[in-house]
């Protein structure tokens, strides 16, 4: 590479991942290229925090956007240091919140990236970095399944499995917030413990890791036999004999008794199969159900704008306490391979974060 075009980039490291010889997903930390132009409606953004979340190579591949590394860490908080000529919503010195897009080249652990202005939304002074980035993710992922796909209103019974999860609690919360009752699921008997602290956000918590509770029976007694307006699943057993990981998952069939007439599923399960006597339940009970994909707003222009509104809503839910995310302590983009294969052996409860610089670990508010 010549001076001119060296002049023209900015090196550093970032958190990648790639595949193995034999298909495993591999954590590295790697230099990167940053030009110093940017486009017209670039920002250019001092990442201060991310949050480190699995990475789904299979959706890299069903969007066309599979690569031999691929960047990790899009959830992040920052300071806008530069911004292109025709960028309106921001200024530098603004702090700002949002998530990369797949087809990002850039790890969110890197000291700067460039990232469009409309995949930003500004970040309230009283959020620390740490729980702007670590809560936007999951935050988006809570409206889309309540909001976009349930059509929650208030009066209704939703039921959030495996509810001591990041996702599990922010869904919670938004729900009581807008005056649903909740029940949840404990899949362990800590989580059980965390679930009925929560109290009153969840009117009923659920232990199904004791093999004497029956979530049906739970469900239909807690709405006097009239089954749940909502369900949001964390994954679900599709036939009795699964892997031992898929143990504490509940099976689709259950999940479709305990749902109530004109009760809606919003489901994470990517390869669901519904036999034909699950879709004469669903019939009868004329239920519905729905793929929660929070990735698809980037897919279409159209919802750009109410994708920038949630994002919105998520940080100012965060100023006012009405989100209070799980989050672990922060670690230094040095420590972060081994977080990072933490994430995606789902061996961590909380949303680890992680930050491009030497930082030492810091208290966070544990609720």
């Amino acid at each position: 590479m010549n001076i001119s075009a060296l002049l023209k980039k900015i090196i550093m490291k970032g958190l990648y991942c790639k595949l193995d010889e034999a298909g495993d997903i591999k954590f590295i930390i790697q230099e990167t290229t940053v030009p110093t132009l940017i486009g017209d409606h670039q920002v250019k953004v001092q990442v201060k925090g991310c949050s480190l979340s699995p990475i789904d190579i299979k959706l890299y591949e069903d969007f066309k956007q599979q690569r031999e590394h691929v960047p990790v860490g899009r959830e992040i908080a920052g300071v806008v240091l530069q911004v292109g000529p025709k960028v309106t919503f921001f200024q530098p010195d603004d702090e700002v919140v949002g998530i990369l897009p797949l087809d990002a080249e850039m790890s969110g652990l890197c000291d700067v990236v460039l990232i469009d202005e409309y995949n930003l939304v500004q970040k309230p002074e009283k959020v620390s970095w740490f729980e702007a980035a670590g809560a936007i993710k999951d935050g988006l992922k809570a409206y889309t399944a309540l909001h976009t796909q349930a059509r929650m209103a208030v009066g209704q019974t939703l039921l959030v499995l495996d509810g001591a999860s990041p996702f599990g609690v922010l869904t919670i919360q938004l729900a009581h917030y807008h005056g649903v009752k909740v029940l949840a699921t404990a899949i362990t008997p800590d989580d059980q413990k965390f679930l009925e602290q929560l109290r009153p956000s969840v009117a009923r918590v659920i232990g199904v890791w004791d093999s004497k509770v029956d979530l049906v029976d739970s469900c239909l007694e807690e709405t006097g036999g009239l089954g749940v307006d909502i369900v949001i699943d964390a994954g679900v057993r599709l036939y009795e004999e699964e892997p031992e990981v898929k143990k504490h998952l509940q099976h689709k069939h259950d999940i479709i008794s305990l749902l109530g007439v004109g009760g809606h599923w919003v489901t994470t399960e990517a390869n669901m199969q519904l036999d034909p006597p699950d879709s004469r339940t669903l019939f009868l009970k004329a239920a519905s159900m729905s793929f929660l994909n929070e990735e698809v707003w980037e897919a279409s222009r159209a919802k750009q704008g109410r994708y920038l509104h949630i994002l919105k809503d998520v940080v100012e839910k965060l100023s006012t306490r009405t989100f209070r995310p799980l989050l672990e302590n922060p670690v230094p983009l040095y420590e972060a391979t081994v977080s990072m294969e933490m994430v995606q052996r789902k061996q961590v409860r909380k949303r680890v974060l992680a930050s491009p610089f030497q930082i030492f670990p810091c208290d966070l508010p544990i609720y």
